[in-house]
């Protein structure tokens, strides 16, 4: 099939081969993700990113909840609450197995002056009561994380308990089961629409900021912008420096020894099962593990990315790694009080330069406001994308061990093969079963599916998504697509034009350095990186935190100047360069790079 691209732009997203071996992908998915040919003239005018910051990897099925699931709240937020006047919200389709999404944006005069009526005294509203309403904010998280914790997810028993379904008339543990289920769902909605209410307020504070230096300071570069922010302990710091306490404590309590570089975590554990001091070391591990372990090995979008407490690798290598490195005498702590006065001395300075005390005044509370909204930006990902889905994860898991006793499934997670929507249709169908007294069709309807479904996201796995599909469009205006995804018009352009070989995006954290590179496509290579190595990836997620103080610099394809990448490089003071769109293709492990973080380069040295 010959290639369609729209004008100044990408490939069709119609004209996408699919991978051999991947025919009839198409079925795990709901219909409304999919491109539809009906709608080819105006979808082909549109444009389309790879959201591979957040799913990196080809969707299971049910595992696009976490997609749908938080657009429905951007899109709810920014164009029916807030009124965002130049953009309404996000759509997103699914190309072989991944996530594309686009940006519905108002380009009307006339309605971005009548959207600007409501978004500007709710935003004030928010803004003026900002510590209240995060308060109010983590006690409606809270309230939801402990009610999926405790929620029952009912087994299907030989005979009912007489007490509960004659005495008490309790529903019958079929109707619960579906109960549950629905359930678990709504909480995870709930969760992400949380999620979502205060964080587009805090991008919307910092692209306000930016947009003003930009206009009083047109020379300042958007890093000189981001430095005068960070600085703050954040939620989202917290799960590592448990890590690295739990080093200092090995070390100190005398057995640090047991931790040796490519032992297992349960043979390092049944190393300290040998001693007192062992035994209370994984005491004081116990004691750290609710709630910080709730911390995804990705960035809480996958199934199969278990959180540490469901898998303690990741932990016990990391820790294992804190040990070597103070040994060796290495720092471990960001210099936060070095960032703080950087960023102090910058405000002072720029301030000074302002004309006018209403000038001055203006950017000083623009500073104050985008500081003050900083940690719940940070912070919040903690509760709703890593404790709130590794329950959410879990209790589906609960949910597929009654399939597995039915003989619907093999293991429980065979239920993320299934999508939400066919979930319902097989509880349907296990609970008329069990009723009933015979096997439900699903006994031989979904085994050779789940393994047909197994066998393309294989497949979909190898394959390589273009970074964009489409029309380039003249202008970006959502703050999120641009803050975090760092999508704009110029990059496109240069996305579009295959780089010629270059590799260059935002200069996102300050410095240079040359060193060779590491390229990590996947958290289970991160164990690979060594100290002093220029990391190369697609994208960062939080639980990468424990690489930071190994490494010298960051590149990443995907990005822009507020992602975890570019925030995490900047607290621990390395140069880092983002939204390359082609680090990992262009860049191999060992390749001798030189990172300037000042002007966004990455030069290959040899």
């Amino acid at each position: 099939m010959t290639e369609v691209h729209p004008p100044s732009g990408f490939v069709s997203p119609f004209d996408v081969p699919t991978p051999p071996g991947a025919e009839g992908w198409e079925e795990m998915y709901p219909y409304y993700v999919l491109f539809d040919p009906a709608r080819r003239e105006e979808e082909d005018k549109r444009f389309w990113f790879y959201n591979g910051m957040h799913f990196p990897e080809p969707m299971p099925a049910f595992d696009m909840i976490t997609a749908e699931s938080c657009y429905l709240s951007i899109g709810r937020y920014q164009g029916r609450v807030f009124s965002i006047p130049t953009v309404l919200g996000i759509e997103h389709r699914v190309v072989n197995g991944y996530v594309y999404i686009t940006s519905n944006e108002v380009t009307d005069p006339a309605a971005i002056e009548a959207r600007l009526q409501t978004f500007l005294p709710r935003i004030g509203f928010y803004y003026e009561n900002w510590d209240s309403l995060v308060d109010r904010w983590q006690a409606e998280v809270d309230a939801r994380i402990e009610e999926l914790g405790a929620l029952e997810i009912p087994r299907l028993p030989e005979i009912e308990d007489e007490d509960e379904a004659i005495h008490q008339q309790r529903l019958g543990p079929n109707y619960r089961l579906m109960q549950s289920y629905d359930r678990c769902l709504q909480l995870y909605n709930e969760l992400n629409q949380l999620h979502f209410e205060l964080l587009l307020l805090a991008y919307g504070a910092y692209l306000t900021f930016f947009q003003f230096c930009n206009q009083v300071f047109p020379d300042m570069g958007m890093q000189t912008m981001t430095q005068m922010i960070g600085g703050d302990d954040t939620t989202m710091f917290r799960p590592d420096d448990e890590l690295k306490s739990l080093a200092r404590a090995a070390i100190d309590g005398g057995v640090s020894e047991a931790f040796v570089d490519g032992r297992s975590n349960e043979e390092i554990v049944a190393d300290l099962n040998g001693s007192d001091a062992g035994r209370a070391w994984l005491a004081d591990l116990e004691s750290r593990k609710h709630p910080w372990f709730f911390m995804s090995t990705g960035d809480g979008f996958y199934h199969h990315h278990r959180a540490w407490v469901d898998d303690l690798r990741l932990p016990f290598a990391a820790i294992t790694g804190y040990i070597a490195q103070l040994g060796e005498g290495r720092e471990l702590d960001r210099p936060q009080q070095q960032i703080l006065a950087e960023r102090d001395r910058i405000v002072t300075e720029y301030s000074a330069l302002l004309t006018t005390d209403e000038e001055r005044s203006q950017f000083e509370q623009m500073v104050g406001l985008c500081r003050h909204v900083f940690p719940h930006a940070e912070g919040h990902k903690f509760f709703i994308e890593h404790w709130g889905t590794a329950l959410f994860f879990n209790k589906l898991r609960e949910v597929g061990a009654v399939f597995v006793d039915q003989g619907f499934f093999a293991e429980p997670d065979d239920i993320f093969f299934l999508n939400i929507h066919e979930v319902h249709e097989a509880l349907s169908d296990v609970g008329l079963a069990w009723s009933g007294g015979t096997p439900g069709r699903g006994t031989v309807y979904w085994p050779p599916k789940i393994a047909r479904r197994k066998e393309i996201l294989a497949r979909l796995g190898e394959w390589t998504p273009p970074a964009a599909l489409g029309s380039v469009p003249d202008v970006i205006n959502d703050p999120t697509v641009q803050l975090l995804w760092g999508v704009t018009s110029d990059r496109l352009r240069a996305w579009a034009s295959g780089g010629d070989g270059d590799v260059s995006g935002y200069g996102a954290s300050p410095g240079v350095v040359e060193g060779v590179a590491r390229v990590v496509r996947t958290i289970d290579e991160i164990g690979d990186v060594q100290t002093g190595e220029v990391l190369v990836c697609a994208v960062t997620a939080p639980s990468w935190g424990p690489v930071f103080p190994k490494i010298a610099a960051a590149v990443s394809d995907i990005g822009g100047m507020m992602s975890h990448a570019a925030i995490v490089a900047r607290e621990y003071g390395l140069p880092a360069v983002v939204g390359t769109g082609n680090a990992t293709s262009a860049i191999k492990t060992g390749d001798r790079v030189r990172v300037d973080g000042n002007t966004g380069i990455v030069t290959i040295l040899d």
